[in-house]
């Protein structure tokens, strides 16, 4: 199946809009629930991971729906329209929680961030099995996985560039109700977003995905080393990315300071987006033509790592408030993981065909629903520690923004520089080693196992 630029550019625009809502929830649930309307950190961290977590564990389940669905309109776009407009509505509820005394807010959260993380999931797995579906060559597979990774990222840089700003515009004093509105606008433009994808993004009829027992699926996904590679790096890239950006707002607002924080996190989200959308649509394409898409991996890894040790060096030395020493870093490591985020994605496409040749298997749904697991699985963990750290640094939060920004003690501060640098170093390592030692799906090898599988060729890997 050759793609138009059409369906091309109806996938993108999924990205953007399902981006757009992930990006609200990831970067802004823990911030609202914790420092605007006054929960413990540590408890929303707790429901976080384990809402992930309890829906990471039925993303599986859900990618064997997606595999059995028969439909007039294939397979996939009838999940991804029904999954999108529930989760818009369920988007809107978490960010319009109604005045209640604690005990009630609590299980509040904890039941519609639960009824998010699964409606979320209805969509997001069949948008993502449809690159391997869909698509017949290496080449055609890496193009698709880069306009999506790419749509993605636009996506997540439109979050981190206007939320702030739109919340103060929209709500005034009252953050709670700025972010109420930001929710509603989301929404609207997801399932705007998600319509146009299912009506122009046509599936293949003659695709064919086989289905099997939860049991033979989990086994055949074991024994796809190289998706276990991936999935586990994507595990540990997500875990720094969400690290980073959970804590950054709290830096922003109570150590980089002044009545105008909103309009500096804004700037450096600004540049930090337009630099993640940089890697994905200029930086990545140049290096891929010198480099192998390995070599680009190890790179951004690398450039990452080295940025986080030169933001570490300006908070130790006093230099962490200035905005054009900190912009530094922060271009490298968002143009890194946006680099990253498209190769991660492509990897793990190229795993379907290598476990295919190695089990006899095609398991496209079952592969990508790992990808949703473990970003899921990831982020929670994250947020968990993003938590525990912020209570245990004894950090205190200004609920509906009634005063002056709480001021933080001087070991408070240090915690935070510490903790939204070191951790994101120690888990890129992780990463780093992991992929030096494990991972095999070189260039040559992807262009290996396609022409043995165009031949008819399965089972030896």
């Amino acid at each position: 199946m050759d793609l138009t630029l059409k369906q091309k550019t109806a996938f993108g625009i999924g990205a953007v809009g399902k981006d757009m809502v992930y990006a609200l929830s990831a970067s802004y649930v823990m911030y609202f629930y914790q420092d605007v309307l006054g929960l413990s950190a540590t408890f929303v961290g707790l429901i976080l991971m384990v809402a992930r977590v309890f829906d990471a564990l039925n993303d599986p389940f859900m990618g064997i729906l997606v595999a059995k669905t028969r439909s007039r309109w294939g397979r996939f776009r009838p999940w991804l329209f029904s999954g999108t407009v529930l989760n818009a509505v369920v988007l809107y509820a978490l960010f319009a929680a109604p005045q209640m005394e604690q005990a009630g807010l609590m299980v509040y959260f904890a039941v519609v961030y639960i009824l998010w993380g699964v409606t979320y999931t209805m969509m997001d797995i069949p948008y993502w099995s449809m690159i391997p579906a869909v698509t017949k060559t290496p080449a055609d597979r890496e193009n698709l996985s880069v306009v999506g990774r790419t749509c993605a990222g636009v996506g997540s840089a439109i979050i981190a560039m206007f939320t702030m700003l739109l919340v103060g515009m929209l709500g005034g004093d009252s953050e709670r109700a700025g972010f109420r509105w930001v929710a509603l606008i989301v929404s609207v433009v997801f399932v705007v977003a998600e319509v146009l994808c299912c009506v122009f993004f046509k599936e293949n009829s003659q695709t064919k995905m086989e289905t099997a027992g939860v049991r033979e699926m989990f086994a055949a996904l074991f024994r796809n080393d190289q998706a276990m590679v991936v999935v586990a790096s994507i595990v540990l890239i997500n875990s720094a990315l969400y690290l980073t950006s959970n804590f950054i707002i709290y830096f922003f607002k109570y150590d980089f300071g002044g009545e105008g924080w909103k309009g500096s996190y804004t700037l450096f989200s600004t540049v930090g987006g337009a630099a993640q959308i940089l890697g994905m649509m200029v930086i990545y394409p140049l290096l891929r033509k010198k480099l192998s898409n390995t070599q680009v991996f190890t790179a951004s890894l690398v450039s990452a790592f080295c940025a986080y040790v030169l933001l570490l060096a300006f908070c130790l030395t006093g230099l962490s408030g200035s905005m054009p020493l900190l912009l530094i870093p922060g271009v490298v490591v968002f143009a890194c993981n946006g680099m990253l985020s498209v190769l991660t994605t492509l990897f793990l496409s190229n795993s379907v065909d290598y476990g295919q040749l190695k089990t006899g298997r095609r398991e496209e749904s079952v592969i990508f629903s790992m990808q949703t697991f473990v970003v899921k699985a990831a982020s929670g963990v994250a947020v968990f520690l993003t938590g525990i750290g912020l209570d245990l640094i004894g950090l205190q939060g200004n609920a509906e923004e009634t005063g002056p920004i709480a001021a933080q003690s001087a070991g408070t501060l240090l915690g935070l520089r510490l903790m939204m640098t070191v951790l994101p170093m120690i888990v890129l390592a992780g990463v780093l080693v992991l992929f030096r030692k494990k991972f095999a799906l070189t260039d040559r090898r992807v262009e290996e196992i396609g022409r043995e599988l165009r031949a008819g060729g399965k089972g030896n890997g």
